[in-house]
């Protein structure tokens, strides 16, 4: 286990340098520049501003100091927030993007389990049509569409949560976000679940065991649900690394002041230096959270083995 996870590990190197090479080269690719206004700058202070952040130099220079940078864990200048580097920017909202995460997971862990259990449970049945037909709305309405209809259902119409709030302290501003962030998880790890409980009915040891005389709730919860969920825990480690780099749209329309919006407003602004650290943090949380499922699932399931 050990040698496999250390080679897990170091994968992540090259993954980060393929990343980091196509969003460099596609952002430098990309028409425009960090001083694009409506109110066009002089050629001089261009000129100026260019070799203040290096940016007259070739790609190959400007990236390799970039790389040098990165290692020693250095985010680089914002171009659009002059008073803070993106070092910073990233202190202060990584936190609360964490915490948006976190509690949308939750909330697709602890309602998207039973919603499919329930489902598989009532199987052809009313519960199961219920169920997929949530999931199916879930699937297929993109989180800044359920998040326009939950402002105008609960917070214009009801008036219960804000749409936007300056106290993020108050659990009532969380609502609204954390059921947009959840909308599509929620749906998936329902239909993973009813889909892996299903063919857990139809297993030999659940046959077994119902042969035995063993009352219904003991089979469903010691033999169908814990070997159902097996399957479900690897989409688990994508699904949290969704909810925590998928969030910026839902940050973005929410005021939340998490690192998600300032992501938005890089791309739009060509905030080279800003997107750069975006992408990067996004890329190694996918591709660490993803190498923490690979290990619990070798704990979960006992016939898993690394070497």
């Amino acid at each position: 286990m050990t040698s496999y996870l250390i080679r897990r590990i170091l994968w992540i190197i090259p993954v980060l340098f393929v990343v980091s090479v196509i969003t460099f080269t596609l952002m430098h690719l990309t028409p425009g520049g960090p001083w694009a206004r409506e109110k066009r700058l002089s050629p001089d202070t261009e000129a100026r501003l260019n070799a203040k952040y290096g940016l007259d130099l070739p790609w190959h220079q400007q990236y390799i100091n970039w790389v040098t940078d990165f290692v020693k864990l250095d985010l680089g200048p914002s171009y659009r927030y002059v008073d803070r580097d993106v070092n910073a920017i990233v202190d202060d909202g990584m936190g609360t993007t964490i915490q948006l995460g976190v509690m949308a997971f939750s909330l697709s862990v602890f309602l998207g389990i039973p919603l499919g259990i329930f489902a598989a449970l009532g199987h052809n049945r009313l519960p199961d049509y219920l169920s997929t037909a949530l999931s199916v709305v879930g699937i297929a309405t993109p989180s800044f569409v359920l998040a326009i209809l939950l402002v105008l259902v609960f917070s214009l119409g009801l008036n219960w949560f804000p749409a936007t709030s300056n106290r993020w302290g108050d659990w009532h501003a969380w609502v609204l976000p954390t059921i947009a962030l959840a909308g599509y998880p929620v749906a998936q790890v329902a239909r993973y679940t009813r889909a892996s409980m299903l063919e857990v009915t139809r297993k030999d040891y659940v046959r077994t065991a119902h042969s035995k005389g063993i009352r219904q709730r003991a089979v469903v919860v010691r033999h169908m649900i814990r070997n159902a969920l097996i399957p479900v825990v690897t989409i688990l480690g994508p699904v949290l690394a969704f909810l925590v780099t998928g969030s910026f749209i839902v940050e973005y329309f929410f005021g939340v002041p998490g690192i998600g919006r300032f992501y938005v407003q890089a791309i739009g602004t060509r905030d080279y230096s800003l997107l750069m650290a975006m992408t990067m943090l996004y890329a190694f949380t996918v591709a660490f959270l993803n190498v923490v499922v690979d290990v619990l699932y070798a704990y979960i399931d006992p016939r898993i083995r690394y070497s």
